[in-house]
């Protein structure tokens, strides 16, 4: 039961009748709902998902939407259990951090296609369907690794976490570029000399010697997927020590 957006009691939208009250065959679908919530949100953002917006883009009317989606929180966990669904869930080879490193990489392609899915991935619960078995393949990946079934759940959250934030950063820094008024290799290089004048001072020497052996990255190339690897590498090599 609904009241506007809202609903007035909790309930699993998984567990729920794809439509809820009598009548005809429904005209629409779960999956129909969320491919025309997710088209919305890669194209215009998260903030253009509205329950008006996909109930126009469907052909239905906004309040026979709530019949299928109760509530919008709903509909987010519907948006993300039909993006988990590209997933290429291959078995396991036995090396559980070449799975999880692969596993990742795939998150990673995952949220810049999607680039509003790590914001729903901490209010939305992750127990959908395709969520389930991401998790279960997860796992079954990391059974060579002696460790206690509740901690491979924390090293799963501690990958998706970093990848996250990996993300976030690039499509911020991406965004950036797209804005200026002039190209990424001119800003970068304004920046490059001015920062090459302050390390000149000799007042950051271990900045100096640090800069100095970095590989640059920029928002094309493939340093940012390099540069991921390693990051990934440290994180699965640490947690396995």
């Amino acid at each position: 039961m609904t009241t506007g957006d809202r609903a007035t009691e909790p309930a699993v939208i998984w567990a729920r009748p794809q439509r809820a009250g009598r009548g005809p065959r429904p005209a629409h679908s779960r999956d129909s709902i969320a491919a025309e919530a997710v088209r919305i949100a890669d194209a215009e953002g998260i903030e253009a998902v509205s329950m008006r917006r996909v109930a126009a883009g469907i052909g239905a009317g906004t309040m026979s939407l709530y019949n299928y989606v109760p509530r919008k929180e709903d509909l987010y966990e519907l948006m993300v259990d039909a993006v988990s669904a590209e997933y290429d869930l291959t078995p396991p080879t036995g090396d559980w951090r070449a799975d999880q490193l692969a596993l990742a990489r795939q998150t990673r392609q995952l949220m810049r296609r999607h680039p509003w899915l790590p914001r729903l991935l901490s209010p939305v619960h992750g127990f959908s369907p395709n969520a389930l078995r991401y998790l279960e393949h997860s796992l079954a990946c990391l059974a060579p690794l002696k460790a206690p079934d509740g901690e491979k759940l924390e090293l799963i959250a501690a990958i998706n976490g970093t990848v996250a934030t990996y993300v976030a950063g690039e499509l911020a820094l991406a965004e950036r570029s797209r804005q200026l008024p002039w190209s990424e290799a001119e800003e970068q290089g304004v920046r490059a000399a001015w920062l090459g004048s302050r390390l000149a001072t000799g007042e950051y020497p271990h900045l100096a010697a640090a800069l100095a052996s970095a590989t640059p990255v920029t928002t094309a190339g493939p340093e940012l997927a390099a540069a991921f690897d390693r990051s990934m590498a440290r994180l699965l090599t640490a947690w396995g020590a």
